[in-house]
């Protein structure tokens, strides 16, 4: 009795004991002995959810790489686009700034002849006044020139002193009416639309003090 009682509990420790696979593979080498290659089956113990969790990190992590690679894609592109639009309005703007200075030089060829018309009358001794009129005609053909560029003359006789069109290089006494205003001007001033290319150099009315007043202050 106590002998089978032994076997059954025997029994019992068998069917409890844990059961391991060998999946080492044995097999012959050059010299027909026998190899062992041990393949241990590694068991998994991540829960369910955290594989889930690694696939859906390495997905998004694949997919932050794709949307960064079109990003850089497409700042190339555009850094590209901004390359070329930028050129090619650096050359339009030159093309038309050399059209420009080609129309204002050929604007002032008539200017050039008329001078050498005067010359060539100064050295013929021809008369006074064909002299001048060449002279004039001169000055009108550069004003036009001027005029075609779109440059103005500053108008500036008995206008109201202003320093930011007048340099007054002089003063004068005048009457009280004329008392800070323009009443001489040593050289025409030049604007350009809102841009001033020089002032004009103007004389200055100072009212002119009465001769009581003067002998007052003596």
């Amino acid at each position: 009795m106590k002998f089978k009682n032994q076997r059954a509990n025997m029994g019992d420790e068998a069917q409890n004991e844990v059961r391991v696979t060998d999946r080492r593979r044995v097999y012959l080498d050059a010299e027909g002995g026998e190899q062992v290659n041990a393949e241990i089956e590694t068991p998994n113990l991540k829960p369910t959810y955290v594989e889930e969790l690694e696939a859906r990190t390495k997905a998004a992590e694949r997919q932050v790489q794709e949307v960064q690679a079109r990003f850089d894609q497409l700042r190339q592109q555009l850094q590209r686009e901004t390359d070329e639009t930028r050129l090619r309005l650096n050359r339009s703007a030159d093309e038309r700034a050399e059209a420009s200075r080609a129309r204002f030089i050929e604007s002032l060829l008539p200017v050039m002849d008329d001078l050498n018309r005067a010359i060539d009358a100064a050295v013929k001794d021809a008369p006074r006044e064909a002299i001048l009129e060449g002279i004039r005609s001169t000055a009108n053909s550069f004003q036009n020139a001027l005029a075609s560029a779109g440059v103005e003359p500053i108008a500036s006789l008995g206008e109201q002193f202003d320093p930011e069109l007048h340099e007054a290089v002089d003063t004068g006494d005048t009457e009280p009416e004329m008392e800070g205003r323009v009443i001489d001007e040593y050289s025409r001033g030049f604007k350009m639309g809102d841009r001033l290319l020089r002032p004009a150099r103007v004389k200055v009315g100072r009212q002119r003090q009465s001769a009581d007043y003067t002998e007052h202050s003596a």
